[in-house]
């Protein structure tokens, strides 16, 4: 368990570092990598190339893991997140990652699920709800 949290938070830490330590190591050859927002790569050098490209376009600015649960080849991980691409576009929301690991070790799968971190009470006036004018998440 410990090992997997380690190559987890060794991902995280490539985002925040904007640096490559392992890509091709850490995912599995034909590892599907699966985005809270529709796109996905297939297979780690195509993981890699993604990495790369986004950080020409973004910084992200915090990672954070809430915590792990962990059963048989699979872990999840709670996290908070949030970017700043270099048009000025700002995005922050929590999420989830479920994983599933190789007999190898390494990654085999990964699908994130985003929830927007701007939250309210659509009753909070009465019995009928106010929703509020925003843009919504493309998660």
């Amino acid at each position: 368990m410990k090992q997997r949290e380690q190559q987890i938070r060794k991902w995280f830490d490539m985002w925040l570092t904007r640096t490559d330590t392992g890509i091709v190591d850490l995912f599995a050859p034909d590892a599907l990598y699966i985005e809270s927002w529709g796109p996905e790569y297939r297979g780690a050098e195509k993981i890699r190339h993604w990495f790369e490209e986004w950080n020409t376009r973004g910084t992200v600015l915090r990672w954070d893991i809430k915590q792990f649960f962990h059963r048989e080849n699979q872990t999840v991980v709670e996290w908070a997140f949030e970017n700043a691409m270099h048009d000025g576009k700002v995005e922050a929301f929590d999420g989830m990652s479920l994983i599933r690991w190789t007999e190898g070790g390494q990654i085999g799968f990964l699908q994130e699920f985003g929830c927007n971190a701007h939250r309210y009470d659509p009753y909070r006036n009465g019995p009928v709800p106010q929703f509020e004018n925003e843009q919504i998440m493309w998660f």
